[in-house]
């Protein structure tokens, strides 16, 4: 099957997927509704498919093969799309155009103001073209006639936002990114800009995404409670609001919330775990192997025509991203904290900028002071000796034993609560948190609202009984807000944070994550850091749980001695949070900069075996496994004895799973009759490690995977944001070799379609096999007819004096000429002698082959190499050139069947494609 049809196939599951009947020509049937008929006949030759609604022709596909680059493909489609078609009058240019590879596809509606192609997951339903027939105007038409905003009730960062976003509506943009400080009313400023472009641009449904349900549940009130200026209703009442609590979405919806992790879920077709709605995403750990989103024919890709994201820093990356390209729909970020990469994501097309700085000058914020308490042990650790007799816990049962030191422990303050736990050190915080309040909060007779940031849902039990103590308080007086509450029985998260919210206990909550960011509660007056935080957008989230304002009488229903309105907050840092180096965003795994090459090292040479290392080295791994092809699957397999790689990463993750290490522990018992020890349980985690990097000690996998690493891998960076150093001419003496190398480029680039021999280059990889010597020499010859100064010897000159060149020019100008057009399809990094590329491509070849089982002899090395050679002189090995010189002398044909009988022809074949990759 050629790359081509390939595509076909896809692109027909796609369209029938969609709701299409795909049909061939001869047995048209144009009574079902949406009709795609293959091949149909237009005065421009034959359109890949043209598509049918209601009996009357609507669009059109041109279809290319999987890798194809679609940009330039569009003028083909409009060709078709203004062509008229066999046995149909109608003149009219054909509306709608697609082009598509059944991997990537792009969509052109010519009845937008500026029609311009777009990313498609998938194609549109029939019966989406059949309304879209059906308006007078287009979408993107109606959000160029927005009326002036109403402006009354709208702070002035409100009015600049939403005046921005409707102007980046109309100028087509799909992305746009809404910055504005907590408490500066981002949603507020979301359901406004919602209203008008359901009132007047009349989209159809809009998807208001959050990461927690706690968060939908609070923008469902704020939906409901919304007046517009131009009307008395409340929005509910002029809309219909749906909150995501299954999979239905209400056809009748024109507003719906939901959490991303169900929007993924109901994508996939699967059922949710409602606990997975109640942790932020900041708090979510990838799974072993991120998972893809297939068509839904029950929610087709335009079900929304815009999707608002709110706390967007969160939800744009990883598996959550494959929401937001699954809909053919604009995208708004909200957030308060963008870092570089959520500037990246919406193209920097930022329609609102309002800082913390600039909403505390306006009044809409509080400003903050700090108010350190530094330790002995928080600053340098501590030491315990051997011979102390001390406790010890177990992180999942919390069952302590009591045990005496072997061997002395040193720890840094990062242990603890970690590694360590130091019951004082929290005690001394606490207490001196205590005894201080008085100069932090003077004149107040009750303990300010406090939020107590802990490393973990352990480290927030053990501060909740040193605050209680030291306190002398009762239970409601501090109370745990985490996403465990309720698990067992006890109250609901949403249900403590309320009585924080409203009530007068608790005084203090203690968190890990979940009132960390986009939760309200204006009241909070104290903020006490007991972890560190290493990303400054999660930093500035957490600080902003302070920052809202509150009127002296609501302030005073839970804080009754409180003063005046509130006019601050205080960071009380007990670890030197504010200090501490913050990067722009959370990592996504422990040692980002390292290379995977390194990490195999560290591993197989170096006996790195830490948590990090082995961690980082299976999250990197799970990545590339998602990339490989089968025969690269079975390679690595192979090459580790039969191990895949998604064992490989299991294994890894294994080594530092204490329920994987008590099993093994057990199964290590189990034959001696030992009880388990610690000597036992190090014992064990040392085999697990032993165990999973044992494949790593083989030179062939690790050089295995990086070449496959390097050849599958594209970075796309949205980190590092470009800027313009200079902008001008500059006339150096490489001026005429970069317009000799630009007319070369230029050529090939007109010439792509009407020469065999680039057809094939800009083709799929694997064409390129089909090559001859005599299509290079075509090429060739036309070349120095119509263009003399562009010979390939002087183009070769040129780049040599732009560029660094990968060895000599070659003796034969066609060879040259191949190297060329290798480097100007970019195929080749820099210009590369050709025969140097089939020498490179040849051992890899080689290598690939005998990895396993097979072992070429002596004498079938030597004719492989002399295939080799002839190709890299000619391009391309035929059957009838091994009665030529050198095969000739050798035996020719004969003698090949002899050396390699019914494997001949197809290493040849083999040779040919893999050679010229």
């Amino acid at each position: 099957m050629t790359p081509e049809a390939k595509a076909r196939q896809n692109i027909d599951k796609m369209l029938t997927h969609a709701g299409w009947q795909v049909q061939d020509l001869k047995q048209i049937n144009l009574s079902l509704g949406g009709v795609a008929v293959r091949e149909y006949p237009t005065d421009s030759g034959p359109a890949d498919y043209v598509l049918f609604v209601d009996r009357k022709p609507v669009g059109v596909i041109e279809a290319k093969a999987e890798g194809t680059i679609l940009t330039p493909v569009e003028e083909q489609s409009t060709r078709y799309a203004t062509s008229r078609l066999k046995w149909h009058k109608d003149k009219e240019p054909l509306r709608f155009l697609y082009e598509s590879t059944g991997i990537e596809t792009h969509f052109t509606d010519n009845a937008d103001p500026i029609p311009r192609a777009r990313d498609l997951f998938s194609f549109h339903r029939p019966e989406t073209l059949r309304e879209w027939l059906k308006q007078p105007e287009t979408l993107r038409k109606r959000l160029q006639q927005f009326p002036t905003l109403d402006t009354r009730n709208l702070r002035e960062c409100q009015i600049t936002a939403i005046q921005n976003l409707e102007k980046s509506f109309g100028d087509n943009r799909l992305r746009a990114l809404v910055q504005m400080a907590t408490g500066s009313g981002k949603t507020f400023t979301a359901i406004t800009s919602t209203y008008r472009l359901l009132k007047f641009a009349k989209a159809k449904r809009i998807l208001f995404l959050v990461d927690t349900k706690n968060l939908g549940e609070q923008a469902e009130q704020e939906f409901q409670s919304f007046t517009p200026n131009d009307d008395q209703r409340k929005f509910n009442e002029l809309y219909n609001v749906q909150r995501l609590k299954s999979s239905y979405i209400d056809s009748s919806a024109q507003v719906c919330i939901s959490t991303i992790q169900r929007m993924y879920s109901i994508l996939r077709g699967e059922e949710l775990d409602e606990s997975a709605e109640e942790k932020s995403l900041n708090e979510v750990q990838l799974t072993a192997r991120t998972r893809e989103v297939a068509y839904n024919t029950r929610i087709p890709i335009e079900t929304f025509d815009f999707i608002i994201i709110d706390e967007c820093h969160r939800s744009i990356y990883n598996e959550w991203k494959r929401v937001l390209d699954y809909f053919d729909a604009f995208l708004i970020g909200l957030t308060a904290t963008p870092d570089k990469r959520t500037f990246g994501f919406f193209n920097r097309n930022v329609v609102s900028e309002y800082t913390y700085e600039r909403a505390v000058a306006d009044g809409v914020n509080v400003p903050f002071d700090v108010f350190t308490i530094e330790t002995e042990i928080t600053k340098n650790g501590a030491e315990v000796r051997a011979g102390e007799w001390i406790d010890k816990r177990d992180r999942q049962t919390r069952r302590k034993r009591w045990e005496q030191l072997d061997e002395d422990t040193i720890y840094t303050g990062t242990a603890l609560d970690r590694d360590v736990v130091n019951p004082d050190q929290i005690r001394t915080v606490i207490r001196t948190f205590k005894e201080r309040l008085p100069e932090i909060f003077p004149n107040r007779k009750e303990i300010p609202k406090t939020l107590i940031f802990a490393k973990s849902d352990f480290h927030a039990d053990d501060i909740i009984q040193m605050v209680r103590e030291e306190f002398a308080e009762r239970n409601e007086f501090c109370r745990k807000v985490t996403y465990s509450v309720g698990k067992n029985g006890g109250e609901k998260p949403s249900e403590v944070l309320q009585q924080f919210r409203t009530q007068y206990n608790p005084r203090i909550a203690v968190t890990v994550d979940m009132i960390a960011t986009g939760t309200d509660v204006k009241s909070l007056e104290c903020l006490l850091f007991m972890r560190d935080v290493k990303s400054r957008s999660y930093f500035e989230q957490m600080k902003g749980r302070g920052t809202r304002t509150l009127s002296g009488d609501d302030l005073r229903k839970v804080t009754p001695s409180a003063h005046g309105n509130k006019t601050h907050f205080v960071i009380v840092d007990a670890v030197g949070v504010c200090k501490s180096l913050k990067t722009d965003s959370r990592p996504l795994e422990r040692k980002p900069g390292v290379s995977l090459k390194d990490l195999l090292w560290n591993v197989a040479v170096g006996g790195d075996t830490s948590e990090d290392t082995l961690t980082s080295l299976a999250n990197r791994l799970t990545r590339l496994e998602k990339q490989l092809t089968p025969t690269e699957r079975k390679q690595l397999a192979d090459l580790a004895g039969g191990k895949t790689i998604n064992k490989v990463v299991s294994d890894l993750l294994d080594t530092y799973n204490p329920d994987r290490i008590e099993e093994q522990a057990r199964q290590l018992c189990s034959s001696t009759g030992e009880s388990i020890t610690s000597a036992i349980t190090e014992q064990a985690q040392q085999s697990l490690i032993e165990t999973s990097i044992a494949v790593f000690d083989n030179a062939d996998y690790r050089d295995t995977l990086e070449g496959i690493r390097r050849n599958h891998e594209q970075l796309i960076d949205v980190v590092n944001l470009d800027a313009v150093s200079f902008a001008g001419w500059d006339v150096t003496m490489t001026e005429k070799a970069s317009h000799t190398v630009q007319s070369f480029r230029e050529y090939i680039e007109q010439h792509r379609d009407e020469i065999t021999a680039l057809q094939i280059f800009y083709s799929q990889p694997t064409r390129r096999k089909e090559l001859t010597y005599q299509m290079i020499k075509s090429l060739c010859e036309k070349l120095k007819t119509d263009k003399p100064n562009l010979a390939p010897f002087a183009v070769w000159k040129a780049y040599e004096a732009l560029e660094t060149v990968n060895g000599k020019q070659p003796q034969s100008e066609l060879i040259a000429l191949v190297s060329l057009i290798r480097r100007v399809l970019e195929i080749d990094p820099a210009l590369t002698a050709y025969d140097l590329t089939v020498n490179r491509n040849f051992q890899n070849w080689v290598f690939r082959k005998q990895a396993g089982t097979l072992k070429f002899s002596e004498e079938q090395m030597e004719w492989l190499r002399l295939m080799k050679d002839f190709i890299a002189k000619s391009v391309h090995l035929d059957r009838e050139d091994f009665e030529l010189s050198p095969f000739n002398g050798k035996g020719g044909l004969g003698k090949l069947w002899g050396l390699f009988g019914k494997q001949a022809f197809p290493i040849v074949d083999e040779l040919n494609e893999y050679l010229a990759a």
